[in-house]
C-alpha cells in the first residue's frame, strides 16, 4: 500500500471514531473513556492540535476542541455531560496521571 492511499485510509478511520463518539455515542461520558481506555475526546482534540502544530499551524486548545466538537467545548458538555461522581473522579485523576501526564487537559 502507498503512503498516499495509507494516510486517506487512517484519516477515514479517525473521521468514523470521531462520527462514533460525537453522533452514535455522545451518551459515553469522556470520564468513562479515559478511566476504562486512557484517552477521551478531549485527547482526541489535542491530538489533532498536536498534529496541526507539528506541520506549523498554530491552533489553540479552545480552536481545536471547536473543530473536533464542532462546537464551543462548553456547548458540549452542557448538551451530554452529567456530573461524575467523586469515585469516578478520583479514577480519572489516576487515569489521566497515567496517559497524560501532570498536564491540564
Amino acid at each position: 500500500m502507498d503512503d498516499a492511499t495509507r494516510t486517506e485510509l487512517e484519516a477515514a478511520a479517525f473521521r468514523r471514531l470521531r462520527q462514533h463518539l460525537m453522533h452514535d455515542r455522545p451518551d459515553v461520558q469522556n470520564i468513562d473513556l479515559m478511566n476504562l481506555a486512557g484517552f477521551c475526546r478531549n485527547c482526541l482534540s489535542r491530538w489533532y492540535q498536536e498534529a496541526a502544530d507539528a506541520r506549523g499551524i498554530t491552533m489553540t486548545k479552545d480552536e481545536a476542541r471547536r473543530i473536533f466538537y464542532g462546537m464551543p467545548y462548553d456547548e458540549w458538555k452542557e448538551q451530554h455531560q452529567s456530573e461524575a461522581s467523586p469515585e469516578k473522579q478520583s479514577e480519572f485523576r489516576d487515569a489521566f496521571a497515567r496517559n497524560v501526564g501532570s498536564e491540564g487537559s
